[in-house]
């Protein structure tokens, strides 16, 4: 059916137009099937490597530094819900956000050091409530990033931080695919500011 979709129309540009508008109906048939093709992403579900250790794992991805006290409180007592610190290892991944400019020049340089100064922030905050973390820059999709580390980090519990400023509508979306596909425990918390 497919086939017949795509061949169809080009045969009949060929018979109606002769060969000009026949290759002209294949080269458009031929970059919209890239361009569907480049679209589409995986679907399926998101699995972590399994622990070597008796350790819960919790990987904490932020798309904004977190640094005010209530937040703070906020995601300590998420990591420790389900024990004692002593029992958790906590990776604090950060996105790197690129604009669309920096990705034609493949410059990420800015995108990496914002996303450092990000862990930097929480991370130091964290330690501050007990915390200890570690910290890692991932791909600026989140949900990537996540797949991404969970190849190599074993989490028992995936929880996603985001702001309420309108440049985290992008994470909603993330969320609603990471709580639909991630095996491990997902759970999102969302910053309202302090002046609330």
């Amino acid at each position: 059916m497919i086939v017949a979709a795509i061949a169809v129309p080009i045969a009949a540009a060929f018979a109606v137009g002769g060969p000009g508008a026949g290759v002209a109906a294949g080269a458009l048939a031929g970059v919209t099937i890239l361009v569907v093709a480049a679209r589409q992403r995986p679907r399926g579900p998101i699995v972590s490597t399994p622990a070597r250790d008796q350790l819960r794992h919790v990987l904490l991805v932020i798309t904004c530094p977190v640094e005010e006290p209530s937040a703070v409180r906020r995601i300590a007592a998420a990591v420790t819900a389900h024990g004692a610190q002593d029992d958790t290892e906590v990776l604090v991944l950060a996105p790197a956000r690129i604009g669309f400019l920096d990705r034609w020049a493949s410059d990420v340089e800015g995108a990496r050091s914002g996303a450092q100064q990000n862990l930097v922030a929480t991370v130091a905050a964290l330690a501050k409530a007990g915390i200890a973390a570690e910290a890692r820059v991932g791909d600026e999709d989140v949900v990537q990033a996540v797949e991404d580390q969970l190849q190599s980090f074993p989490a028992a519990e995936v929880i996603l931080v985001v702001g309420e400023s309108s440049e985290e509508e992008a994470a909603g979306e993330a969320a609603a695919e990471l709580q639909s596909r991630l095996q491990a425990e997902f759970r999102l918390v969302v910053l309202i500011p302090p002046d609330r």
